[in-house]
């Protein structure tokens, strides 16, 4: 069993940068793929970017791409996203997941979910 908690959401201006983080539960954490999902309002949730436990690939959505860097911890059981110049339509209610695999996560498929943080963009 992992819980995972999201931390680091808020208001920013566009332009502007935030870190999100997602604290792990258990002592497995290493071995599963991770990643970052986002359901704007009125929108369907969407895959933003996975880290693979494999071989520490990373994978983004191409809408986020060169903005958000994903990364992870294993010795502190943490997740980061690191998002850069964020625009109004980054906004969005933030999970962090976990899955056996990275593709899990593409897909949506994870296993975990977290409870998610609120990340708002102003123009």
């Amino acid at each position: 069993q992992v819980q995972l908690v999201e931390s680091g959401g808020g208001l920013v201006q566009a332009g502007g940068s935030l870190r999100l983080s997602c604290a792990a539960s258990g002592r497995t954490f290493s071995m599963y793929a991770m990643g970052w999902l986002r359901r704007a309002p009125g929108k369907e949730r969407e895959f933003v970017a996975a880290f693979s436990a494999s071989d520490n690939s990373t994978y983004y959505a191409d809408s986020v791409k060169g903005r958000f860097t994903i990364s992870r911890d294993n010795a502190k059981n943490t997740l980061y996203l690191q998002m850069n110049s964020l625009k109004p339509e980054d906004t969005a209610v933030y999970y962090c997941a976990a899955a056996v695999n990275y593709y899990r996560i593409i897909q949506q498929l994870a296993n975990y979910w977290g409870q998610g943080t609120q990340v708002t963009v102003s123009s």
